[in-house]
């Protein structure tokens, strides 16, 4: 672990994500293309087709919350701070990204309560923060999705989680356990913000002055164009 270097490792998890989104964006096309052609031209329907991409379509949106706060993509305004002077803008942004931590983390606890009876595990007690996990509870390993078939290949998790009786469709788990994971990625990448910050190496958690470099680039376009 010594000798790995700490910029490739970060550009490789940065590329593995980027994969993923591009990997799901792509699914989702030739889903519904596929989808369209089928409905059109040969007057027949692909039935798991709307609900796979529903499930793309959220798993994009849980991995690409953690991502734009990786790369500081998410909007903001920064107006005020850029008013202050540089200590004062920093201390306001460690209050921010304390914040968005104890928001994330509540949403990873409700993300792991919801998906938990549905993968036969307890779910956390305690209103707010957790308390411990719970004593008593009703496994939901069974609970299939709706129309999206389950490919032998992963029949195994029958045995698991069903005990032994084969899914038809696939159990509701398995689309639901980007709920934890992404809540787990986006309150990690709040730490990573937050540490950044205090070492100095980002002033913001926002993309800042992005109305201004938009206005800026449109009117350097039409003047070329002049």
């Amino acid at each position: 672990m010594s000798g790995l270097n700490p910029h490739k490792a970060r550009t490789f998890v940065d590329r593995l994500e980027e994969t993923l989104i591009a990997i799901m964006l792509g699914l989702m096309t030739l889903i519904t293309f596929a989808n369209v052609v089928a409905r059109y031209v040969f007057n027949s329907n692909i039935l798991w087709g709307l609900e796979t991409t529903s499930i793309l379509f959220a798993w994009l949106v849980l991995l690409g919350v953690s991502y734009c706060v990786k790369m500081t993509a998410h909007l903001g305004v920064d107006a005020v701070v850029n008013l202050l002077s540089p200590p004062v803008r920093k201390a306001c942004t460690l209050i921010a990204v304390t914040c968005c931590l104890v928001y994330a983390f509540l949403l990873l606890k409700g993300g792991w309560d919801f998906w938990a009876n549905f993968a036969n595990l307890p779910a956390t007690t305690g209103r707010w923060f957790p308390t411990g996990f719970q004593e008593n509870y009703l496994a939901k390993g069974w609970y299939e999705t709706n129309d999206v078939f389950m490919p032998d290949m992963f029949q195994f998790l029958s045995n698991w989680f069903n005990d032994g009786e084969r899914y038809e469709k696939i159990p509701r788990f398995i689309p639901y356990v980007m709920l934890p994971i992404g809540m787990g990625l986006l309150f990690y990448r709040f730490l990573q913000a937050a540490w950044a910050v205090y070492t100095g190496r980002q002033m913001l958690i926002i993309v800042s002055h992005e109305a201004e470099d938009a206005v800026e680039e449109a009117a350097a376009k039409v003047k070329r164009e002049e």
